[in-house]
């Protein structure tokens, strides 16, 4: 199926056209022809399957159909999603598809100054992408009003539960039109979830394009199991393989991140952190660093992590195992994007080792051991350090180089 079949406008076209997409993925296909039609959605889709284009064409067209030309244009849809970085993502992706609509788009994030988005507010926008905080912080000071909005959409809402924004998001909702269109998207529908969906929509279509626990097929996915003090040499004698070009490592903490990142420097590895206490501009330049591959590892947080979106991505190393197993899905998501390879490591300490179980139950498959390494885990039952016992741990040498990605014939499940 191509584009041109999801009756989708030619300015519409033509930007995508130039942007080399010409057949849509399966979420794509099914919630577009739903939202042209004015309908409530609910979206159930992993990370990395062409979400943003599901919502932000169809919007495009439908405020296309009926410009507004007042002298101050009104905010007629309103896109909220947690992070600063996806926000930033939402609203490059609404620039590029709508670049010959002429209809306006704008963002508005915290943690930097406002008055570059007060000043684009005061110009007038059709469409604006914001994060919680920020937007009632606007709303507050009387630079937003959303009694125009016509299409809403909340992306992401199980980040956005898990992140504390509900209470923000019905101070949200309570401002909003009751007479609009909503649209629903998150990557897993727990029960909460479902509630919080069913205060949003009105009689929405259900589109799922997979299940809401499953990982993508095309990443192989491997585990290491290791003693904790040894994660970082493991990780070292990995990025000796000079096929890793880049690789977005996760840890659960930010202290953890800046630990490895700290390390890696050490051994001469370009590596930068981003988390929730960099401030925004040394995100992005992190962030930029890294998709220009001149930064070859990312340590990122999962709050953090969630609106990273790069393009031919491989490798994703859980330097440490979420202790939420849809987290697990979420981190190698950012993975095997569009049908490109993806390769997921994991290093499972004996504590962590109830963490994978429950990852394996959720996605419902074993993940592949490798047991040829240099650091096999010794200590199945370590006592739990002290504080100051764990902050003077000194990681072993590590031994020669030599390919620890293995290949997956020579596994064992």
């Amino acid at each position: 199926m191509q584009f041109e079949s999801l009756n989708i406008i030619e300015p519409i076209l033509k930007s995508l056209k130039e942007e080399g997409y010409t057949i849509p993925t399966p979420i794509q296909v099914q919630a577009i022809p739903i939202v042209l039609q004015g309908i409530d959605l609910i979206g159930c889709a992993q990370t990395g399957t062409g979400k943003t284009a599901a919502f932000a064409v169809p919007i495009l067209q439908l405020l296309s159909k009926n410009k507004t030309f007042d002298r101050k244009k009104k905010i007629r849809s309103l896109i909220v999603t947690p992070t600063r970085e996806l926000a930033i993502q939402i609203e490059e992706s609404f620039k590029v598809y709508g670049r010959y609509t002429e209809l306006t788009c704008a963002v508005v994030f915290g943690g930097v100054n406002q008055n570059p988005q007060t000043k684009a507010l005061r110009n007038g926008v059709d469409i604006l992408v914001a994060t919680p905080g920020r937007l009632l912080d606007l709303m507050n000071q009387g630079f937003i009003s959303l009694k125009d909005v016509e299409i809403f959409v909340l992306d992401e809402a199980d980040r956005m539960l898990d992140m504390g924004f509900i209470h923000d998001v019905r101070r949200i909702l309570a401002s909003l039109p009751q007479k609009r269109q909503s649209l629903f998207f998150s990557a897993t529908m727990p029960p909460e979830i479902v509630r919080l969906a069913g205060s949003i929509v009105y009689k929405p279509v259900k589109v799922e394009v997979t299940p809401s626990a499953s990982t993508v097929d095309i990443v192989d996915q491997f585990v290491y199991f290791i003693d904790r003090g040894n994660k970082n040499s493991l990780l070292l004698e990995l990025l000796k393989d000079e096929k890793i070009k880049t690789a977005l490592v996760f840890t659960r903490t930010k202290y953890g991140a800046d630990k490895v990142v700290r390390v890696l420097k050490k051994k001469n590895i370009s590596a930068e952190a981003i988390h929730g206490n960099k401030a925004q501009n040394a995100r992005q330049k992190a962030l930029s660093g890294f998709k220009a591959q001149t930064t070859r590892v990312l340590v990122a947080t999962d709050i953090a992590a969630r609106g990273i979106d790069v393009d031919d991505l491989e490798y994703v190393i859980n330097f440490e195992i979420p202790n939420i197993s849809e987290t697990y899905v979420h981190r190698i998501g950012r993975t095997g994007r569009a049908g490109a390879k993806g390769t997921a490591i994991s290093f499972c300490d004996a504590e962590e080792k109830e963490y994978l179980k429950d990852i394996e139950r959720l996605i419902t498959k074993k993940i592949q051991v490798v047991d040829d390494h240099p650091f096999p885990l010794i200590d199945n039952n370590p006592v739990k350090p002290t504080k100051q016992q764990f902050n003077s741990r000194i990681p072993n040498r590590f031994g020669s180089s030599r390919n620890l990605i293995p290949d997956r014939r020579n596994l064992r499940r």
